[in-house]
This record gives C-alpha cells, structure tokens and sequence, in this order.
C-alpha cells in the first residue's frame, strides 16, 4: 500500500462522491460517473480534452484537511485570488477567474457581486447520467408471491424495489436557485416539524442583504419519508439487520413500526409508537459539470417575465423578470418628455433659421 501512494485521481475521490446515496448520481446530480473520463464538453475544467484538471487541483489539502464549500470554513467568506495570495485555497471560482472574469467594459462583469459563476455557467446538470430527483419510501415493502421485486424504468435504472420503494430520475436537468452564502441550516430529528406542508429538512443560508451571498443553482431532491405522528419529528428507522434473525430492522421485517422504535430507542430518542409519512425536499448545491462559454445560459432565460430560471429570487430589482409600474411610467415619462424636447428644439430651429433669412433679405 505505501508503494502504491500518489496523488488522489477522479476515480478515486468519485467511488464515493459519484455514488453518493446507494447508486451513481443518486445524490448530488452534478457528480457521477460521467466525470471519471469526460470530454470539455460536459466539464471544461475536468475534460481529457480541456484542461484535464484532477479533483485536488480546486479542493487543495493541507494536512489532510481537504477545502470544501459548506463546511467548516464555507468558501465564499474568502473570495480571494491566487493573484491576491498565491496561498489561497483554489476552492471558488475567484480563485483562478478574479471576480472580474470577462473582457474589459462586459455587462457580465456587474453580476459577480450577486450572481454565482456557477449559475449562469451551469445550464443543467446530470447531461450524461440521470440523476434520482424523488424517493419514496411509503411505496417500500411490496412484494410478488411473498418475494422482494424490483422494476425498470427509464433510462435503465431502478424505479421500484421492495427494499426502497419508489423513485423517479431525470436528465438535462434545470437547477433551482436560492440566495446561498456557503452554508446551510438543517432540521434535526429533535425539531418539530409541520406535516401538512413539504419539509425542508435543508436550506441555504443568505439573502440579499448578505454581501457574502449569491444566487446559486441547487439540486432539489424530494422524497416521502416516515415520521413521528403525535411528537412530530423526523425519525431514525432500522433499516440494515445485524444478523439473520434480526427482524426489528426493516430490510428483514419489512415492518416500519418496529424499524422505527428500534432505531429512535438506539439513537436515544422518543417514540409514540405511531408514525405516518411526510414529504421532504433537500438541496444540493451545484458546482461541476461546467459548460462551455458558448453553452451557458443565455440572458434571455432569466431576463424574461415568464417561465425565469430565477422566477423564486426576490429581494433584488432583476430588468426583464420584474415588473415595477412606478418605474416603468417614469421610464416612459422620460421617453416622451425628450421626444417632445426634441421636437419643439427642431421647431425652434426651423423658425429661428428662417427669420434670419428673413431678417437678411430684408
């Protein structure tokens, strides 16, 4: 093993990253398998073709300690360049683009302040392998003469089995967009949530306000999960037996109720002994996958007042998608006064040029 130590490769970081979940792309949409061998096309960073960048090359290590985006120090509070500090972490965008990354005098230029890179760069993820976008477990534990089953559904993947229910996968997806200032605010199995309503059992921190924050594409997974009836709370359910006679655990038994006091009694926690199911959502931010410049996304796309990538963004005045009648009388105002500006200015001249002559011939 010592002999055989070298610098980590996409294989390597992707045996877990890209099968994330129990399956390739099951997590994050913009990591799987894809990335181990990709052309530019699919990522200009990693592509054999392009500029054939290892993972390491942009998540920088130090002692082991390997730079992320949303964990102990979330990358957008240190917006610095390698040209600033050839010491910096190479972990965002700025770090190799500055924050003023297109030609001299470019509209793009005055969105970096607001807008991540990766927003407009990134037209949609999992362009190569689906990605599992809704999970529901409330559909598990059905089986065929007593047997566990699975079935097939598009794209080749699994679209039911017993053991996990039923799920629904996607490609050339379209991100979805929050205010995002690096880092993210989870529900535990302690909070109390509201049932009658989609659970967020993530969130990304920031608004407008926050000068840390931009607005970011996310994967939004949705499932249907069980919980806690009466206390209302998320809850642990048993699902891997630990021998063969172990049929608390619901991969065995396949009873939820006993999978779920056994796990809430392990974790230490409360049980009323009745349980339903609620549905769920989870982000994942999105950073790889980055298209070609002539492929990203075109103004036009958010720029509009239907159907906006960032129809969900509020909190900024966004020309195109927003619509402020105050501003656009005024706006109109404007036009008419110097039309009409324009107007009596010719008609002064006309009158004034033919008095000279007038006074001249005179």
């Amino acid at each position: 093993m010592a002999q055989s130590v070298s610098r980590p490769s996409r294989a390597n970081c992707g045996a877990c990253h890209f099968y994330g979940g129990g399956g390739d792309g099951v997590k994050h949409g913009d990591l799987d398998s894809s990335l181990i061998k990709p052309n530019k096309k699919l990522d200009v960073h990693m592509g054999l073709d392009g500029q054939n960048f290892a993972c390491v090359r942009c998540h920088s290590t130090t002692l082991h300690n390997i730079a992320g985006r949303v964990y102990t120090t979330p990358a957008s509070r240190h917006r610095k360049t390698l040209i600033e500090n050839d010491l910096a972490s190479k972990i965002t965008c700025e770090s190799c683009h500055s924050s003023s990354p297109h030609k001299t005098n470019s509209k793009a230029n005055d969105h970096t302040d607001k807008v991540a890179c990766q927003t407009c760069h990134i037209p949609c993820f999992a362009r190569i392998n689906p990605t599992k976008t809704f999970w529901d477990w409330s559909a598990a534990g059905k089986k065929i003469n007593g047997k566990p089953y699975s079935e097939k559904g598009p794209f080749g993947k699994k679209s039911f089995t017993t053991k996990k229910g039923r799920f629904k996968w996607k490609k050339n997806v379209k991100p979805v967009y929050f205010w995002y200032n690096g880092s993210m605010e989870h529900i535990t199995v302690k909070d109390t949530i509201d049932p009658s309503q989609t659970v967020p059992l993530n969130r990304a921190l920031g608004d407008e306000k926050d000068p840390n924050s931009r607005i970011f594409p996310f994967k939004v997974h949705m499932a249907i999960q069980p919980y806690d009836k009466v206390n209302k709370n998320m809850v642990i359910p048993h699902l891997f037996p630990k021998n063969k006679n172990d049929k608390d655990a619901y991969w065995k038994g396949y009873d939820w109720g006993k999978a779920i006091e056994y796990g809430q009694k392990y974790a230490g926690l409360e049980f009323s002994g009745e349980y339903d199911f609620v549905t769920t959502s989870y982000i994942f931010p999105i950073s790889h996958m980055v298209a070609p410049k002539d492929n990203g996304v075109a103004c036009k796309e958010c720029h509009t007042p239907q159907k906006s990538r960032l129809q969900n963004i509020s909190g900024v005045y966004m020309p195109g998608k927003d619509v402020f009648n105050m501003l656009n009388k005024l706006g109109w105002f404007g036009v008419f006064a110097a039309l009409i500006g324009v107007l009596l200015h010719g008609i002064g001249r006309f009158f004034v040029k033919n008095r000279k002559e007038y006074v001249k011939n005179a």
